[in-house]
Parts: C-alpha cells; structure tokens; sequence
C-alpha cells in the first residue's frame, strides 16, 4: 500500500511514522520544513479537561503515545506529565468543572476536585482569589518545537520519504489513484491522507467535500526566565480573564497564551504575526492566574495559522466522497495533544479499514458536499 501525506505538521508526520510502521509505502509532502506551521506555533499542552467528551478516547490514546515518545521516537520531545491546573474563579466556573467532572468519569478520566484550601497548600503561587481547581494528573505539556520532526525522522528511519519546501501545484485523482503535482516532480499513490491544516478545506473541497474553515493565529509569548517554582500547566474554567493560560518551562521561563482574540490569517500567505499592542491588555487579564507576572519582560510573542472549524471539533477520518482520500485537519487550535494519536488512527483506518478509536463524530460527512469532480 502507498500514501501521499499532505503536510508536515504534527499530524501529518506523525501519520507518517504510524504508516511507515505499519508497512505503507509512505510519502509526506510539506511546502515549508516540517513542523513549521501551526505545530511549532502551539502552546504545547497536553490536557484532557474541558474537552468535548467523544474526543475523550482518542486523547487518551494519545497520552500513552506521549509517555512512550522519547523511547519510541529516540529523542527526547519534552513531554513532561506535571499535571493540568484548571482555576475556578466564578460559580459559573465551578459549576463548568464540577459538570464536566461528573461527566468525563464514565469516558475514563478521572479529575481531583480541588477545594479553596487545598488548591492554595498544593500551588500557593497561583490564583490567590481562586475559589477552587480541577487537577488532572497525569497531563502535563511538550516542546512544540520538536515533536514534528521527532516523527519525521522517525518515519524517514522506517522507510518514509520526507518531501520539503516543495509547492503543490495540482491534485489529481487518477486511475491508480491519486497524483500529486509539486514544483520538484510528480508523485502518485493508490491513497491521499490530507493533513494540511488550515489549508486542508481547500484540498477537500477539490472532491466535493465544503468544510465551514476560518484560518485564525493565537497570540503567544514566553518571558524572562524565574526561579522554578510552578510545576503544572494551569488554565481556568469558564474562559475566565480571557481564558489565559501558562506553563513555566525548566529553564524557568513562562509560556503563556489567552487574554487576547485570536486573529484572521489570509491563507494566501498563511503569515500570522502577534500583535504587541494587545500585549499589555493579555498580561494583565494573566495576573489573577500568577500574580508573580507583574514585573516580568516578555522576550518573545509570536503566533501560527491554525485552522477553525464551524463546530468547533475536527474533520478525521475517511472521504464522503471519494474511495483512498482520507482527512486530518481543522483541530481548532486544541490538537497538540490529540496529534500522536490522530496519526496512530488515521494509519490504523488507512492500513486496516477500520479503528478501534471513536471518531464518527468528526466524519466530514456532517457538513454538506457538492459533486465530486
């Protein structure tokens, strides 16, 4: 079996590798370097809470993934489980938490429900007007900076070849299968998984398949580096102070995000850029979180094309439309933690026919189709 995969974010390497693992005859193609897109522009969480339940699964799948990657892949990615704080500061908050709580408990996740005491004896440095926390233990973050290519060259070891820098300038469906014309030569295989993205509506929509897609960019940043004194990845409840986030890396510095819209990106250029006039505005809407920030300097910001859809949940799985097209796109700026598994499905859909893993809910199915061409 031979498969183009169409783009080299975390998804579509990590499909890569799962494939090639697997047997296929694999080959990725990506029009910059791998992992330059959306992945590299991700906060790195790995976080299961606040998630739509049926995704629930494949999370989960995806966590073993992760505390398997530094032996799997031979490298270390800088997956580290130090836990997910989520803050309470409203009843609403603590009503979000304590629902979804009760919720995700049949799914196979189990949340510590953190009173106002026990969140301030467990962190002291966060959320001193917090009136609570969920706590997941074994979520914790990576280094978005690393993983993409861990999987690449892990893929490239197994036999997969890794196209970059390459423009596409056609996508042909064939009697063989499908072709793929790039700016470095034609390549055809009997299957097409399309990973690419924001983009990726563009490339459904040449088989009939529309996708409701908004190319939008985060606004990040990362401080000086601090004495190490926070140890979990902290989020709030309730989309609270904007919905601000932070991890503190080892080497002490911040990373953190929320407090700020995201922002359109023309996908022309696919060029998203943070804007420093919202930095005050997104530091300040943070301090509740970690009051510590208040005499902080930002060194960084930046931000990533990440794809939106409608519903807000992902396009996976097999075409609607047309036989060997397989779809990955459109995590809605919460697939950093899902990637590994999502590679690990689509090469168990595409290799074997069927997965194991829920994933009907994100069939492209649900949104309307035209004629296939």
């Amino acid at each position: 079996m031979d498969v183009i995969v169409l783009g080299g974010g975390l998804m579509g390497s990590a499909s890569a590798y799962f494939l090639a693992r697997r047997g296929a005859d694999v080959t990725l193609i990506e029009r910059n370097r791998v992992g330059s897109g959306a992945t590299v522009a991700s906060f790195g969480n790995i976080r299961r809470s606040g998630r739509y339940l049926p995704q629930l699964p494949l999370a989960r799948r995806s966590l073993d993934i992760w505390n398997k990657a530094h032996e799997m892949l031979g490298r270390d990615v800088e997956f580290r489980a130090t836990g997910h704080v989520r803050l309470v500061f409203t009843e609403k908050g603590q009503e979000e938490m304590k629902t979804f709580s009760a919720a995700a408990r049949p799914w196979g996740l189990d949340l510590e429900e953190l009173t106002q005491k026990e969140l301030r004896d467990r962190f002291p440095l966060l959320g001193p007007e917090a009136i609570g926390a969920s706590f997941s233990p074994q979520d914790g973050s990576g280094n978005p900076r690393l993983i993409a290519p861990a999987f690449a060259d892990a893929a490239r070891r197994n036999g997969a070849r890794i196209v970059e820098e390459v423009d596409v300038k056609a996508i042909r469906k064939s009697a063989y299968g499908f072709e793929v014309e790039t700016s470095a030569g034609i390549h055809a295989a009997a299957m097409l998984l399309n990973t690419a993205g924001a983009w990726g509506a563009r490339i459904s929509a040449q088989f009939g398949e529309t996708v409701p897609i908004r190319a939008r960019g985060p606004q990040m940043g990362v401080t000086e580096p601090l004495p190490h004194r926070i140890l979990p990845v902290v989020g709030v409840w309730a989309h609270d102070h904007g919905g601000g986030y932070l991890r503190q890396v080892e080497r002490g510095n911040i990373v953190f995000g929320g407090g700020a819209e995201r922002t359109d990106v023309p996908l022309e250029t696919g060029h998203a850029k943070a804007d420093p006039a919202r930095l005050p505005g997104q530091l300040r809407s943070l301090l509740p979180i970690l009051p510590a920030l208040a005499n902080v300097s930002v060194i960084r910001t930046w931000s990533g094309c990440e794809g939106y859809i409608e519903d807000g949940l992902p396009v996976m799985g097999a075409s609607a439309t047309t036989a060997g097209l397989f779809h990955a796109f459109g995590f809605c700026g919460h697939g950093f933690q899902l990637g590994p598994g999502v590679g690990d499905v689509m090469a168990e859909l595409i290799t074997g026919g069927k997965t194991e893993t829920p994933i009907e809910d994100f069939r492209i199915g649900r949104f309307k189709s035209t004629s296939s061409p």
